[in-house]
C-alpha cells in the first residue's frame, strides 16, 4: 500500500481513484428508478434508505432485482478499471465506491447501506472472496429472513476469508468497508435489539 502522508506527485493518482470511484458509486440507481417507475421518492418509505432492499418494499421485485445489480454493477466497474493499474489503485476505488454509495455527496450524505456495492467490488477484487461473502448472505438470509442481518454477516466474512486466502490491501480494504457497512446499519441493530426489525419482503 502507497504511503499517503508521501511525496503528493507520487500519491495524487490514488486519491484520484478514490475521486473518481466515489463519484460513480454516489449514484442513487435505488431513487432514480423508483422515481421514473412512478413510485415517488424512495426515502420517504420503509427506513428511508435508497437501497435494493427497502425498494423491494414497494412491491416491485424486478426494481429491487435492477437496484441490486446496477448498485453492484457500478462498484465493480470502478474497480476494474482502477485494477489495470495495479492492486493498490484498485483498493482505493473499492473504498471509494462504496464511501460513494453510503454517503453520496447529492443527497447530503444520506445513501444507501452499500451491501450490494460492496458484493460488487468483491467481485472486481477477488472471485473467491466475493463468492463466501454472497454464500454467507444467502445462508443468513435463508436463516433469518432480515436482510440486514445477511448483509453485515457477508461483509464480515469478506475480511476473515481474505486474511488467508488474498492479499493483505484487500484483507485491509475489506475491514474498512466492513466498518463502514456495519455502521450504515445502526438503525438496524437497534431494532434488532428491541426485536422491530422488519423480514425480507416485509413493508416497515
Amino acid at each position: 500500500m502507497p504511503d499517503l502522508l508521501g511525496d503528493i506527485s507520487y500519491q495524487w493518482p490514488f486519491y484520484a481513484a478514490l475521486v473518481l470511484a466515489y463519484l460513480l458509486g454516489s449514484i442513487p440507481f435505488g431513487l432514480i428508478l423508483t422515481k421514473l417507475a412512478g413510485l415517488g421518492d424512495i426515502r420517504q418509505i420503509g427506513s428511508g434508505s435508497i437501497g435494493a432492499t427497502n425498494v423491494l418494499r414497494t412491491g416491485n421485485k424486478a426494481l429491487a432485482l435492477a437496484v441490486t445489480l446496477l448498485d453492484g454493477g457500478k462498484g465493480a466497474v470502478a474497480v476494474l478499471i482502477a485494477w489495470r493499474f495495479g492492486p493498490d489503485m484498485a483498493v482505493f476505488a473499492a473504498a471509494g465506491a462504496v464511501l460513494g454509495h453510503c454517503f453520496p455527496v447529492w443527497l447530503r450524505f444520506k445513501g444507501g447501506k452499500g451491501v450490494a456495492t460492496t458484493l460488487g467490488v468483491l467481485m472486481a477484487l477477488d472471485f473467491v472472496i466475493a463468492a463466501i461473502a454472497c454464500a454467507t448472505w444467502l445462508a443468513i438470509a435463508a436463516l433469518f429472513r432480515m436482510s440486514s442481518v445477511a448483509g453485515m454477516s457477508a461483509v464480515i466474512a469478506a475480511p476473515i476469508a481474505a486474511h488467508f486466502v488474498s492479499l493483505p490491501q484487500i484483507r485491509d480494504v475489506a475491514i474498512l468497508i466492513a466498518l463502514v457497512v456495519i455502521i450504515r446499519h445502526h438503525g438496524n441493530i437497534r431494532r434488532l435489539l428491541k426485536g422491530e426489525e422488519p423480514r425480507i419482503g416485509q413493508k416497515k
